[in-house]
């Protein structure tokens, strides 16, 4: 009786730890406000599910760290690994080690490279980037076009980090847009990158304007660069009613900039469903399941007209 106890003690402990998953996760970086809306729901859908632990690291913008933290989820025998890439091109080093070690792995919003390279336990969860920045540019294509502009307009562009297909894709929407028919009176006057930063925006903005660069809209590949123009150019005394300005995200503060009347467009992406769909997506490779490996979340454009259908979303 003693030793079937004991066998039978051994197989609770066998099926907890079966049930148990324990997922690794290694976010770009903790300071990005989208980024955190993202993680914070990865976080609060693994907390809601039986038997699933996450573990969530900061790779602080350093993509040596975020490696590391990678080999360490793989030393520590996770059963999965969700990232999202510093560098988008030093993914398949990443790749490399997860499937080296057998562990299913998931990138989540950033695209890596190797994206159609993929081992079949392996996804990406996130928007199609095509959609992002054409949406937002053609957009403000209209929104000068309204404005009388269709006679010539000069735009400026902030680019995101250089090292990130997000904004090598947003750049190249615009201008993909820029050589549209319809939109081929917009001129892009200056294009440099601020780092997908708020503050590093506004002292570009700042350099431009100081520099005496004339524009009549500002497309950003993302909001919190769009918000750090804004904020150069009010500080400047500029009219905003004048200046055309669109970022992508619809980020909280996005949507109070709008509500404000500073921005005019920005793009909805949903940081909550691609934190959730990664978490679920790890689940599904760990059970073994096929999975499309690349799961798209739509990309959905907001202006001043729909606003009140995203606020609180991001």
């Amino acid at each position: 009786m003693k030793k079937i106890l004991i066998v039978a003690g051994i197989a609770s402990m066998l099926t907890t730890s079966v049930m148990a998953q324990n997922i690794g996760a290694s976010i770009a970086r903790f300071d990005d406000n989208w980024l955190t809306v993202m993680r914070n729901a990865m976080v609060d859908h693994a907390a809601g599910l039986d038997g699933v632990k996450l573990q969530v690291e900061d790779a602080t913008d350093d993509v040596g760290k975020q490696l590391n933290q990678i080999q360490n989820f793989v030393a520590s025998g996770v059963d999965a690994i969700i990232v999202n890439p510093v560098d988008t091109d030093a993914t398949v080093a990443m790749t490399k080690a997860a499937a080296d070690a057998g562990i299913p792995l998931v990138y989540v919003n950033r695209e890596p490279v190797n994206v159609n390279e993929l081992p079949d336990n392996q996804a990406f969860v996130a928007s199609n980037e095509i959609e992002s920045g054409t949406l937002e540019s053609f957009e403000v294509c209209k929104l000068l076009r309204a404005k009388g502009k269709a006679g010539g307009a000069s735009i400026l562009v902030m680019m995101g980090q250089l090292s990130n297909q997000a904004a090598v894709q947003r750049t190249k929407d615009v201008h993909d847009v820029v050589g549209m028919d319809m939109c081929k009176f917009m001129t892009i006057a200056e294009e440099q990158t601020a780092e997908w930063d708020r503050v590093k925006a506004q002292d570009l903005m700042t350099n431009w304007m100081s520099a005496g660069v004339k524009f009549d809209a500002v497309i950003a590949n993302n909001d919190e660069m769009a918000i750090g123009a804004i904020q150069a150019m009010k500080a400047a005394g500029l009219d905003m009613n004048d200046i055309i300005v669109g970022g992508v995200d619809a980020t909280a503060d996005a949507l109070q900039a709008m509500k404000a009347g500073d921005l005019d467009v920005t793009v909805f992406q949903d940081a909550a469903g691609q934190g959730a769909g990664s978490v679920n997506t790890a689940l599904e490779l760990i059970a073994g399941k096929d999975v499309d490996q690349k799961v798209y979340i739509p990309f959905k454009l907001v202006t001043p007209s729909n606003i009140d259908d995203f606020l609180g979303a991001n």
